[in-house]
């Protein structure tokens, strides 16, 4: 081989790997630009005496201060999604009892989460009986935990499973907003035949992809014309009416 033709792979294999290393950084830059919680929302959680709040970077973990159920929900925050941002919209689940643990996923991806569910649920050590739960791809993860004989139900928030649960005997709750320009009404109902055929499915009129949440808006999304509290209370009573 010529010491032309050496230099020029030599070039080439330079280049492919800058390529390479820069498409990774920025892909690590990109996912960790997150949504962040809006604070009025938290700030009523944090404020709520009814509700124990813990809160890191990578978790929250929101306990009843008193007569806690025994029952648990593990949620998957949605892509960029900090955790944070669902506690409010999921505070009304502590308030009737349920203990909630919401975990940011590997990278703010659903899908490159490769934890078991226990590095979720030993958060929080006193509950005996679980659901998993997630928004948007959050929720697809949550499926993939579902398939477990340690999971009694599923809560899905504008989601949908990738993986077929027809033949579980999960409860499934699963909730679409009718102004979701992301993961549409139609969307949702297109996928619902990898659920139970008993699965409990709510439109929510008026509430967007955002919603579910609260980080504020999101690109591609429908506008919210709910609020806040109105959804806050339509969650809690369809999870709390659904539930065993």
């Amino acid at each position: 081989m010529s010491l032309r033709r050496r230099a020029a792979l030599r070039t080439v294999a330079v280049v492919a790997v800058a390529a390479l290393v820069a498409g990774a950084s920025g892909f690590l830059v990109h996912a960790n630009v997150t949504s962040s919680a809006e604070r009025e929302p938290l700030a009523e959680v944090a404020n709520d005496p009814a509700i124990s709040l813990d809160y890191t970077r990578d978790s929250v973990v929101m306990t009843p201060a008193s007569d806690p159920n025994g029952e648990g929900l593990v949620f998957i925050a949605g892509a960029k999604i900090e955790p944070v941002a669902y506690a409010y919209k999921l505070s009304g689940l502590v308030d009737a009892g349920y203990t909630v643990v919401i975990v940011r996923p590997f990278l703010n991806f659903g899908l490159f989460e490769t934890r078991p569910l226990s590095a979720f649920t030993d958060l929080a050590p006193s509950v005996s009986d679980w659901f998993v739960g997630g928004h948007s791809l959050g929720g697809v993860k949550a499926c993939m935990y579902a398939d477990s004989p340690d999971v009694r139900g599923l809560v899905l928030f504008g989601s949908y499973c990738a993986n077929d649960l027809s033949d579980s005997e999960l409860t499934v709750i699963s909730l679409a907003g009718s102004a979701d320009g992301l993961s549409t009404p139609a969307k949702i109902a297109s996928n619902a035949k990898t659920l139970p055929a008993d699965t409990t499915f709510v439109e929510i009129e008026g509430a967007n992809h955002a919603a579910f949440g609260d980080y504020g808006l999101q690109a591609g999304d429908g506008d919210s014309s709910i609020d806040d509290s109105d959804m806050r209370d339509i969650i809690t009573d369809t999870i709390t009416g659904a539930l065993p």
